[in-house]
């Protein structure tokens, strides 16, 4: 598959299946894909992937809009390249919606990634393998990513939902035993994302944030997949290319509030 595409997929499959657990109303056709309702973040009451005419499109981001004011969210459209029709992020901020930025789409070949990165000494990673854990990294990811604990509070949920093992796995950094970073893989159209990496404040400048994805990108190769992707900040793509991935694409996201 095209990494790009890849990219796009990854992240969608993604979402949907976090809004799908979440109980969020779910469309899924070969037109538009969302999930909207019963998170408190845009992020999550989304839109993931749209094949529009121009004659179409208005009326579908109408559309969108009806069914976040009826459950009461913040929502988002996440538009990638292979998304119809080309200029939907001008028809989005006609209507409401604000440009958040952008996802930077990149992805590596893990057979080319680093053994190990410079970190901080005493630092080490752990697979989450139990419920204990599973606490441990949910109080370490909220700080880390800076949420407030209503969102800490509906990811735990999401994820104990969703359960330790399938297409998930969690990873937990530790320095000097204290539990400061984190991240994920979700294995999704046939790659390995990396989501959820987050170091606390205390123990940022360390190298922590590139070895706690560099220990999850391992086990995905050790587990057979070949290529890892993820959606980077700007602050965040330095970090990335020293590991060896690759820019493909950009995903832009574009918000509504209920005034």
């Amino acid at each position: 598959m095209d990494p790009a595409r890849a990219i796009e997929e990854n992240g969608a499959e993604f979402l949907m299946l976090l809004g799908r657990t979440a109980g969020a109303e779910a469309r899924d056709d070969r037109r538009v894909r969302w999930v909207i309702g019963n998170s408190p973040i845009d992020y999550f009451n989304c839109v993931v992937a749209a094949d529009l005419s121009r004659e179409e499109a208005d009326a579908e981001i109408e559309t969108s809009l009806q069914r976040m004011r009826a459950h009461d969210v913040p929502g988002s459209w996440h538009v990638g390249p292979s998304m119809r029709p080309s200029d939907l992020g001008e028809r989005l901020v006609a209507q409401g919606f604000v440009y958040g930025g952008d996802d930077i789409g990149m992805a590596v070949d893990l057979s080319a990634l680093p053994e190990e990165v410079p970190v901080a000494e005493g630092f080490a990673v752990e697979r989450v393998s139990d419920e204990a854990g599973f606490g441990e990294w949910a109080a370490t990811f909220g700080p880390g990513f800076g949420l407030g604990q209503v969102e800490v509070g509906w990811f735990e949920e999401i994820f104990r939902r969703l359960g330790l093992e399938r297409a998930w796995r969690h990873y937990l950094g530790r320095l000097a035993g204290e539990p400061v970073a984190t991240s994920a893989l979700f294995f999704g159209a046939g790659v390995a994302g990396v989501y959820c990496v987050s170091t606390v404040e205390r123990a940022r400048r360390q190298g922590i944030g590139a070895a706690v994805t560099l220990a999850a990108l391992h086990e995905a190769r050790d587990l057979g997949y070949t290529v890892g992707v993820l959606g980077s900040s700007e602050m965040g793509y330095p970090v990335y290319r020293r590991l060896g991935f690759e820019e493909y694409c950009r995903i832009g996201l574009y918000e509504w509030s209920p005034e």
